[in-house]
């Protein structure tokens, strides 16, 4: 048996989550068994999907179990294995952080080349937040060359590689996010306009300030004021990819006042999660390795340490304290 410690949820939280409704808990972990591999993590990845995990209402996924450890993307190194493909010392990507050690049947594991990209990084750019940002903007919005973007959280995993894809594809871009540093960041990745609208008192105004055209596509990440403002902006026919609401996820909802729009004005508004298009994954890759390579990808982390304070880099998530992709690094 080897010793290890797993982060299980406690309580399922009302309203905004607290340190109180996570464990931290030492568990004992055994050999592998037959086909099975041993992985210690090395770094493990939160995510705001991981708040709607927290309740108990049916969704696309499973609801966290109390008393348990949770789930969620991570890399770790392999230190055993019971089966051929696995090597001891390969790194892997699998779904099962929240934890320092665990076994796990080979086919829920996969090798990762660290050659060319850091490890981390399949947790973000090169990862599900960046697999999300694909294909929302090409595939759900159906972007094309010359058309005016907007995107909420446009400093975060998501939003700043949508900006960046934009770019790559000819597009025009607007960002939003709050404070200087984000707002310096979104320049750095070639947002033609930016909007802090933490500094602004009327968020469809400063739009429309910056899409004196109007915009084709929406990249919805936040809810709430942002959602109004590109319903008010948007020009006949335009595309939303709604990724995430976030604005909500602790609170009731809001009510939408310009919905009215979307008939008004013909608008495309889609929902998705991007479990249900990996046969895009390929492509993402090929993709985002040229783009990480060339230098025409660039990210920011928020990198904690420690298992011990995961619940607390999850909630950072909440209070705008991360910047870009929030991380974990376990020892």
């Amino acid at each position: 048996m080897t010793t290890s410690r797993e982060v299980r949820l406690k309580s399922r939280p009302v309203g905004m989550p607290t340190l109180d409704n996570f464990e931290v808990a030492t568990v004992d972990t055994p050999a592998p068994g037959e086909g099975e591999v041993q992985v210690r993590n090395s770094w493990m990845s939160v995510d705001p999907y991981m708040r709607g995990r927290m309740m108990e209402a049916k969704s696309y996924a499973a609801p966290y179990e109390i008393g348990k450890a949770m789930w969620g993307g991570a890399v770790g190194e392999v230190v055993a294995s019971n089966d051929p493909k696995f090597a001891v010392g390969d790194t892997v990507l699998s779904g099962m952080a929240w934890r320092e050690l665990f076994n796990a049947p080979a086919g829920t594991l996969t090798k990762i080349d660290v050659s060319k990209i850091p490890p981390q990084a399949y947790l973000g750019v090169a990862g599900m937040p960046g697999l999300t940002a694909y294909v929302g903007l090409l595939k759900i919005a159906a972007m094309k060359e010359g058309e005016t973007v907007f995107v909420s959280a446009a400093s975060g995993a998501v939003g700043s590689v949508v900006c960046q894809i934009a770019k790559i594809k000819g597009g025009r871009v607007i960002g939003s996010a709050g404070g200087a540093d984000k707002i310096a960041f979104l320049r750095e990745i070639g947002c033609d306009a930016v909007i802090d609208y933490k500094a602004e008192e009327n968020l469809t105004k400063a739009l429309l300030r910056e899409a004196p055209q109007g915009i084709d596509v929406y990249f919805e990440n936040v809810g709430g004021a942002h959602m109004d403002a590109a319903l008010f902006a948007a020009n006949p026919f335009a595309r939303f990819a709604i990724c995430g609401m976030i604005s909500q996820y602790n609170s009731a909802p809001k009510p939408v006042l310009n919905l009215g729009f979307t008939v008004s004005k013909k608008l495309r508004l889609e929902g998705f999660i991007v479990s249900d298009h990996a046969d895009m994954q390929p492509a993402f890759m090929k993709d985002m390795s040229e783009w990480i390579g060339s230098g025409r990808i660039k990210w920011r982390e928020t990198v904690d340490e420690g298992i011990e304070n995961a619940a607390g880099a999850f909630l950072k998530l909440f209070s705008g304290d991360n910047f870009g992709k929030m991380l974990v690094k376990l020892s």
